[in-house]
């Protein structure tokens, strides 16, 4: 199709992003310190992690962790709150994230292995001393009072500022729904801006890549509903702040009841960039500049977030490198985000795509499952072969 190439409490650990950064000024002459740990191992700091301050889009200076995961850089320029910080260790995912960053605290996570493993961390500033967070999903409700449910953990659970947080799905079970969400224990007051105040963000990690990042909207309230996983597996936006004032374990029905998500609610779209920058990606992949491309498409999404064809390339182009649990990700925002007239053929590939990475992992049920999705929308002779192939009815 066009546009596509489509035919997816009570334990003390500091983390992801800490708290209390310099004046621009300060930053400059001081350097830039920051500490890197493990998200989901107690205290763990993590030596030997490369760290990378990029200005102005190019990189301007780098460290690598001592002993107590601690770097320092010195930039070239004046801080302006606009640099990036990029984290890279062996064994775990890229972080990426905007500064102010000195004097902060970052986790890293472990890469995922499974197909549908999803790990979620939560990082916050010096204040309030403890944030909580909570997964809610079928009769299970995770957080510090009850740590593990069926195929999920809280992994580390901190009461001493900074987090992590740090909650692991090892498997999504298909056809449930997740939320997850944000209690401030500290205050559980409605009207108080604590929360929102916190410098509190969530990162969401699929495979070996960080495919979601969320900021504690601004407002007043003690509970942030920050997303929600549907039936099907697609991470749905929800980042709501609100007034609760009850109980920790009373969080769970609170979060369910108050919100709905916000998916393809998109303040700024920038089409026509978007759709340049999806061609250059298209233009990548076939010349096999895979990682060129995935920036491409990437890009694209940030441009515009609601462009399924730009998704569809992006599963693509992460199977053909052997990312698989992400090119289920990017085809299930395909999936959700599709619309017009090709809207159903865009979902059938889609479904297949996902399906085929399924059977190829020996999971023939959800295979099946995913071939009969792409036949649903879509009438192809390759999903019947498929779909009687994993042994099912070829008209059922």
């Amino acid at each position: 199709m066009a546009g596509s190439l489509l035919a997816g409490k009570h334990v003390l650990f500091p983390a992801v992003l800490a708290v209390g950064a310099l004046g621009a000024s300060a930053a400059w002459a001081q350097g830039v310190s920051i500490e890197v740990l493990d998200a989901t191992v107690k205290d763990r700091r993590l030596s030997g992690a490369n760290v990378i301050l990029q200005q102005s889009g190019e990189q301007s200076v780098s460290a690598v962790t001592d002993a107590q995961g601690r770097a320092r850089l010195t930039p070239r320029k004046p801080i302006t709150g606009e640099e990036m910080l990029i984290i890279r260790k062996a064994g775990f995912s890229d972080l990426v994230a905007k500064c102010p960053c000195d004097g902060l605290t970052y986790a890293m996570s472990p890469v995922l292995k499974g197909l549908d493993s999803v790990r979620v961390v939560l990082n916050w500033g010096k204040t309030p001393d403890d944030l909580d967070s909570h997964l809610i999903y079928g009769s299970d409700h995770i957080y510090f009072e009850a740590k593990k449910g069926s195929q999920a953990w809280l992994d580390v659970d901190d009461t001493d500022s900074y987090g992590p947080e740090t909650v692991t799905i090892d498997k999504k079970q298909y056809g449930t729904s997740y939320i997850y969400a944000v209690h401030d224990y500290s205050n559980k007051r409605v009207d108080d801006r604590f929360l929102s105040e916190s410098g509190a963000r969530v990162f969401v990690y699929v495979g070996q890549s960080l495919v979601k990042t969320y900021y504690v909207p601004a407002g007043v309230g003690d509970v942030w509903t920050v997303f929600r996983i549907s039936g099907d597996g697609d991470i749905e936006d929800i980042n709501s702040l609100s007034g609760y004032g009850g109980s920790s374990k009373g969080v769970a029905a609170y979060a369910v009841s108050s919100v709905a998500p916000q998916q393809g609610a998109h303040a700024s779209v920038d089409t026509d960039g978007a759709k340049r920058s999806n061609t250059l990606g298209e233009k990548a992949y076939h010349a096999g500049r895979l990682e060129a491309a995935i920036g491409h498409f990437q890009a694209a999404i940030q441009k515009d977030p609601g462009f399924a064809a730009a998704y569809g390339n992006l599963g693509l182009a992460y199977r053909k490198l052997n990312r698989f649990a992400e090119s289920i990700w990017a085809s299930r925002k395909a999936i959700a985000f599709a619309s017009g007239a090709r809207a159903a053929k865009t979902r059938a590939a889609a479904y297949y795509e996902i399906a085929k990475l399924y059977e190829n992992n020996g999971d023939s049920e959800s295979a099946l499952r995913h071939y009969k999705l792409a036949r649903e929308n879509s009438d192809n002779p390759a999903y019947d072969e498929a779909v009687t192939r994993m042994g099912g009815d070829s008209r059922d």
